[in-house]
């Protein structure tokens, strides 16, 4: 959500803004909603106060005895009355349709975001591993024998449809450990503080964050209104929603572990093999709550985090700054951390950090009290992946597979399954 006492002040900004995202000048029509907006008001308020005149001269002219004044002034109010009543429904069409507006706009991008058209233009600023020399021809992950019996498509087709998976056995367990080392990490070792949330959530916390009203098709609704959680970003955000907090309690930084659920709506024909993008998956996300001058170092630290796990599991990554064309809608800048997949030969997606600034926060009302005083202001929120744990599975198994089919296992993973090392070419753990 944007100010719009920002856009009336520097509208060329706002619309320079908006151009790095490939977007054309919208300040003019908005500028427009808003003054019709602000001039309904004002006349509304410039009858409210002729009506209340009104009112107290139909008082006097009652004491006066005066029955013919009375009775025009009476007509009077009553006619202001609805004049001002339908000044005041004016308004707030107009005030609708101008917050409809700005909910529909995207955040603008920090001056170092790099401008883009799409992920041709992304910029690189880490790298982290070497891909490992293995010797044979690298298989994707459901083609490696060892995995093939703890991953069943076609169950889950039957069960659910395409793009479901089940995993069993030493798949699911490793699966499971992926996780919980994450969750681990982060709270032992990052400082984040473990939330469980729900997963089911109302209209106005998909619109906080910013999943409505513009991406209502990528996800999925019940049929009594309630919206599945794309990430936990939507709920561990909205924590906040609505509160004023004390500046002192900032930084808060939550991580959870949840089931995600997405429609895809924009992915038809993409990565249709093997669990690289699912309906269902699991992730493990990471949010903060911060003071507006600590969101841009927070970012590098929640992103710090996240490349730690790889690390920590030995996968090699890179991470990359997002352009301008290939951000995402509430983000001002992101970065995403995209691990080497050696099935498919390339680098992909497994984290996207983002910070918002205040876009979030304006549209759900939260805010900090600063500690020496002064007025409410609002807060800045990040988000970020930490990590996606399918993807993260993908990674571990093709990374740590052996000609034989078996897989080797990363040794930070050993506590989780019991001592055991490696995921057998007949799929057990030994």
């Amino acid at each position: 959500m944007h100010d719009i006492r920002a856009i009336r002040d520097n509208p060329a900004t706002f619309d320079a803004a908006l151009a790095r995202r490939g977007l054309g000048a919208l300040s003019p029509e908005i500028l427009k909603l808003d003054e019709a907006r602000r001039a309904r008001i004002h006349a509304a308020e410039s009858a409210q106060a002729a009506q209340n005149a009104a009112s107290k001269q139909v008082g006097a002219a009652k004491a006066k005895g005066d029955e013919a004044e009375f009775e025009r002034l009476r007509a009077e109010v009553t006619a202001k009355k609805a004049e001002v009543a339908a000044m005041q429904e004016e308004a707030r069409a107009l005030d609708a349709q101008l917050a409809d507006l700005l909910l529909g706009i995207p955040n603008l991008p920090f001056d170092d975001t790099p401008e883009g058209a799409d992920e041709a233009d992304n910029v690189e600023i880490r790298r982290w591993g070497s891909p490992r020399e293995m010797g044979f021809a690298p298989k994707e992950h459901y083609e490696i024998a060892g995995v093939a019996p703890g991953m069943d498509f076609e169950a889950a087709a039957k069960l659910s449809g395409s793009r479901f998976v089940v995993l069993s056995g030493a798949i699911a367990r490793i699966h499971r450990a992926l996780a919980q080392f994450m969750i681990d990490t982060h709270v032992d070792e990052n400082g984040l503080e473990e939330t469980w949330t729900p997963v089911l959530v109302r209209d106005e916390m998909m619109q906080g964050t910013g999943q409505l009203p513009k991406f209502g098709e990528d996800s999925y609704r019940t049929t009594n209104g309630w919206w599945l959680v794309p990430t936990a970003e939507v709920t561990l955000t909205n924590l906040v929603h609505g509160l004023t907090v004390e500046e002192a309690t900032l930084p808060r930084r939550y991580v959870a572990h949840t089931q995600c659920f997405r429609s895809e709506a924009g992915s038809a024909g993409r990565d249709t093999a093997g669990m690289l993008r699912q309906h269902q998956f699991e992730k493990v996300e990471m949010v903060s709550i911060t003071h507006p001058d600590q969101s841009r170092d927070e970012l590098d630290r929640m992103t710090g985090c996240a490349q730690g796990i790889l690390e920590r599991l030995g996968l090699p990554y890179r991470t990359v700054v997002l352009c301008t064309g290939d951000m995402g809608f509430g983000a001002r800048r992101t970065h995403d951390i995209e691990v080497w997949l050696p099935g498919q030969n390339m680098y992909r997606e497994i984290s996207s950090c983002s910070v918002c600034g205040d876009f979030q926060a304006r549209r759900m009302n939260a805010r900090f009290r600063p500690s020496g005083g002064g007025k409410p202001e609002f807060l800045h929120t990040l988000n970020g992946s930490g990590l996606a744990v399918g993807r993260c599975l993908i990674a571990v198994l093709e990374n740590g597979q052996e000609a034989d089919g078996s897989v080797t296992l990363p040794e930070v993973l050993h506590p989780y399954l019991g001592g055991r090392a490696r995921l057998s070419a007949d799929g057990t753990l030994v």
